[in-house]
């Protein structure tokens, strides 16, 4: 399947609709390469311009690629070997329009409604019949606006029974992986 994730650390925003950067979380790391690794998506990628977060990113994915947690954890080895970083979503763009010799169709996530959603069976159709796709997570309170609007589409939020919603990145892409390449 020709499918990337990218975690998103800017642009986002914060709780006053602010563009920051937010940090990268070893959770989010582990756990997301886990859940693309387990779907066979291609690549899952960090973004983040940040020198201190990249460098954070390189010493977790050091340690188990090459370091100790290489002999101690195979599978955690393996599920981290499709971690790339990014510097910025110009980059993230370039580099995996590069790599599937084709631009992607770039969808986005968000717990909001919007009328640009794109109705998951029809997705995994795409995906299934060999259309590269790149689906982009975002970080913080969600992604910075200009870099949604710029997204060819966005996936329908996830929601549960109540009027809670407010999932963790990590809970929110392995949902969205079973739903679009899951065994269904």
């Amino acid at each position: 399947m020709r499918v990337d994730l990218a975690l998103i650390h800017y642009p986002v925003c914060n709780r006053n609709r602010e563009i920051i950067g937010s940090a990268v979380t070893n959770l989010d790391l582990h756990d997301i390469a886990r859940a693309g690794r387990t779907f066979g998506i291609d690549r899952y990628y960090l973004v983040t311009p940040f020198a201190d977060q990249q460098q954070l990113v390189r010493d977790i994915l050091d340690h188990w690629q090459t370091g100790y947690g290489a002999g101690y954890n195979k599978d955690r080895k393996e599920a981290l070997s499709i971690v790339r970083l990014c510097d910025d979503v110009a980059g993230l763009y370039k580099e995996v329009t590069a790599k599937w010799q084709q631009r992607p169709t770039v969808l986005a996530t968000s717990a909001a409604n919007s009328d640009r959603a794109v109705e998951y069976g029809d997705i995994r159709a795409r995906i299934f019949a060999g259309e590269p796709f790149l689906i982009l997570f975002g970080t913080g309170w969600g992604m910075a606006p200009e870099l949604m609007a710029e997204v060819d589409g966005l996936l329908p939020p996830l929601k549960g029974g109540g009027d809670y919603n407010h999932l963790s990145v990590r809970s929110a892409a392995a949902i969205v992986l079973d739903r679009l390449l899951g065994d269904h």
